[in-house]
């Protein structure tokens, strides 16, 4: 009797706070009557249902209004907030937009300049490697690049250029210091951009005030140099945006950079996106949304900047917070986690109690219940009434009849909830086109699920591809699967393939023509082929169960993909252990019965690979048959010093592969830059430690904070090596940059 009055009490407290949340506000239709099992959604539909179309706010007064009226109906005013959708606020950090009714201008060039000379001349190496991307034709800023002859490395706060080839006379030509953080960079002939971040004091003047007041926000840099003469490059432009760096692409002379900055809405004011060149503001770009309910707003400026015109053009969204970036040749698709409102879910708990849990009691019953929930008494009433019936209703069943009544109110509440998680998994997809420099909105879309990353998806034609994990969280069900979805021009679903590997989650994919290929993980490592020749009717040729799982897959040719993760095993008490690194070569010619040609084994537990979580740090040339990967490479059981300190002998620096479908992986030998095994103090991230390897001709050089080395891609014989600038107090500041 016990655990059903607790059931029964458990019952009334859900449904006294369903009915007491339509109490907050009695303007927004909580209260109001309806057909029986459809008041609540009628609630939900006409408080919170959006055109989802684009839209373009014309002053930073519709973009406080837009905020107040957000915050209103997200239930964030009555908690005190005020409508701050940047966070955690301070009183002096005041902020301004534009005066009112005044529209932001249209997007303003900046001055460009005389036409550069060419690139890095004849004397560079005939064939060489440059940084792995994911789409041909758009390449990926990062903090090391090379056109052949020049080795260009963001050393801390400083722009390195070495004269790498020949590698024999290898020499440093110039080292130039840059303020703030550097992140990574772009090479265009005589040409080069390099993006940082710092901090700023923002000084601004409130609408109608009388001084300056300062703000303090992160800032993004783009510094443009002229690096025709490599000895003296030569700073030609400096633009800013307040925000942080997020993500950025370079399609011919054209580089495209993001810029994410948190709504700063505070006291009835809003900063609004501005680009400076230097210390001057250029332009407000037009600030564009969408009328969905999000519990948080964030600027996404999209920049775009002639690195030899310094022509710069800008458009800013504002949308909820984004996780993943893909970019075409012509397209930009940001992706975010649909968020809804807090007045969303008091909204549904009012829909469970109505449509849920009263149509589990007898007739007479439901028709009371409804008859005292479209009445005009108050709320409070309302529910002493209900709560009242519901108390007499239980006190009159006999126990068979308290046993059915709590079974299925539980499995009907568990149905519910489980539907409601999967339409809340929800990531939604921002298209934007671009093309020389021009930025424009085309359409937005949903998939259920999340995406691990830039991997998930693709662009094929007018086709857009993604995968998913679905993972289903109630307080009764965990559900976790997978999914396919493609999308024509428009974002729209015309083909799924749904639950996919029940219970585990994506680790990688990599969509190749029509194929994708797509590795899972929980316990075993399958490896799906799935067809994508028919956008309707996505199908599983083939899947490959082995043990372990990759992180990154990238193809080897039409028929061989390469795999680089964790090998696994089971463990003492049952479960499944993680082991060192795993390289694997998958065949996949015959797509219905995919194989494992081969695997390497790097290292005990705890052995790790930057490749595994960044692409750019891998490389492979199947025409040099050459692999190349970072390897932190544990070389022992863990062991205890004599002072009581957990210690691990590890080693650290790069694998060198051959690698062929006929004789698998053949290791040719191993480079490190440092002398013994690693320091104590940096046992996970040394200044020694490889970070990224490239080739030019038959030599391979290797990259770590603090120096180049070159070696013999024949035997891998030391040729030559360049000490990097490199401070240790400043180390942890720059991190391995």
């Amino acid at each position: 009797m016990k655990n059903k009055s607790l059931i029964l009490m458990v019952i009334i407290s859900v449904a006294a706070a369903a009915v007491l949340s339509g109490c907050i506000n009695p303007d927004n239709g909580a209260d109001s009557g309806g057909k029986t099992g459809g008041n609540a959604s009628d609630i939900i539909v006409s408080q919170f249902e959006s055109t989802q179309e684009l839209k373009k706010f014309s002053s930073a007064k519709e973009i406080r209004e837009f905020l107040k009226a957000s915050a209103a109906s997200s239930g964030y005013d009555q908690y005190g907030w005020g409508g701050n959708f940047g966070g955690f606020m301070r009183e002096e950090m005041l902020v301004t937009g534009a005066m009112d009714g005044v529209a932001i201008p249209e997007a303003m060039p900046a001055a460009t300049s005389a036409p550069m000379k060419t690139g890095a001349g004849e004397s560079g190496a005939v064939d060489y490697s440059t940084t792995n991307i994911q789409v041909e034709g758009v390449d990926e800023a990062d903090f090391v690049k090379n056109d052949g002859k020049f080795i260009y490395v963001l050393a801390q706060n400083k722009l390195v250029i070495v004269d790498a080839f020949p590698a024999a006379e290898a020499k440093t030509l110039s080292t130039t210091t840059i303020d703030g953080r550097p992140s990574d960079m772009f090479i265009n002939d005589d040409r080069l951009i390099v993006f940082t971040q710092d901090e700023a004091q923002v000084m601004v003047i409130p609408e109608y005030d009388y001084r300056p007041m300062p703000r303090y926000t992160q800032k993004t840099n783009a510094l443009i140099y002229d690096i025709s003469d490599r000895k003296k490059p030569v700073q030609v432009s400096n633009f800013s945006i307040n925000g942080n760096y997020f993500q950025s692409r370079m399609i011919g002379d054209y580089v495209y950079f993001i810029v994410k900055d948190s709504v700063y809405y505070y006291n009835e004011f809003v900063d609004v996106p501005s680009i400076k060149r230097g210390s001057v503001k250029i332009m407000s770009p037009d600030v564009y949304y969408f009328d969905n309910p999000e519990q948080n707003f964030v600027f996404h400026t999209i920049a775009s900047v002639n690195i030899k015109s310094e022509k710069i053009n800008a458009k800013s969204f504002m949308m909820g917070y984004s996780d993943n970036l893909y970019v075409s040749e012509n397209n930009i698709y940001i992706t975010y986690k649909k968020n809804m409102p807090v007045r969303y879910y008091e909204a549904q708990r009012e829909e469970r109690f109505y449509n849920v849990i009263v149509p589990q009691l007898p007739n007479d019953v439901q028709e009371k219940i409804f008859a005292i929930r479209d009445s005009n008494i108050a709320s409070s009433e309302k529910w002493e009434k209900i709560s009242s019936i519901l108390e007499d209703t239980y006190n009159t069943m006999t126990e068979n009849e308290k046993q059915d009544y709590a079974r299925n109110v539980e499995k009907a509440v568990e149905e519910y909830e489980t539907k409601l998680a999967q339409e809340r998994d929800i990531t939604v997809i921002q298209k934007i086109n671009v093309n020389k420099g021009d930025i424009q909105y085309k359409t937005k879309g949903e998939v259920p699920g999340s995406l691990l990353n830039q991997f998930s998806m693709d662009e094929s034609g007018e086709n857009f591809r993604v995968a998913t994990t679905s993972q289903i969280w109630t307080g009764r069900v965990s559900k976790q699967y997978n999914n396919v979805y493609v999308m024509d021009k428009d974002l729209g679903i015309t083909g799924k393939l749904e639950e996919i590997a029940p219970d585990e989650r994506i680790y990688s994919t990599r969509f190749i023509s029509n194929r994708l290929y797509m590795v899972t993980f929980k316990r075993i490592d399958p490896l799906f082929v799935i067809d994508l020749s028919d956008p309707k009717n996505p199908k599983i040729l083939g899947e490959l169960k082995i043990p372990g799982f990759s992180d990154y897959l990238h193809p080897y040719d039409e028929n061989h993909i390469i795999g680089i993760g964790k090998e696994t095993g089971d463990n003492q008490w049952g479960g499944t252990s993680i082991k060192g690194v795993k390289l694997s070569l998958f065949d996949v010619s015959d797509v219905s019965n995919p194989k494992q040609l081969d695997k390497y084994e790097i290292g005990a537990s705890g052995t790790d690979s930057e490749a595994l979580r960044d692409h750019k740090a891998f490389l492979f040339d199947r025409k040099k048959n050459l692999l190349v990967i970072p390897i932190r490479e544990v070389t022992e059981k863990p062991r205890y010093d004599n002072r009581g300190y957990y210690m691990q002998n590890v080693w650290q620096g790069a694998y060198v592969f051959n690698l062929t479908p006929q004789d698998g992986f053949k290791l040719r030998g191993k480079v490190s830059h440092l002398d013994a095994l690693e320091e104590d103090r940096y046992y996970w991230n040394s200044p020694g430690a490889v970070r990224r390897s490239m080739y030019m001709d038959d030599v391979l050089y290797t990259v770590s904070a603090q120096k180049i080395e070159m070696n013999s891609l024949l035997n891998l014989s030391a040729i030559n090596s360049i000490d990097l600038p490199f401070e240790r107090n400043m180390y942890y500041q720059y991190g391995w940059k």
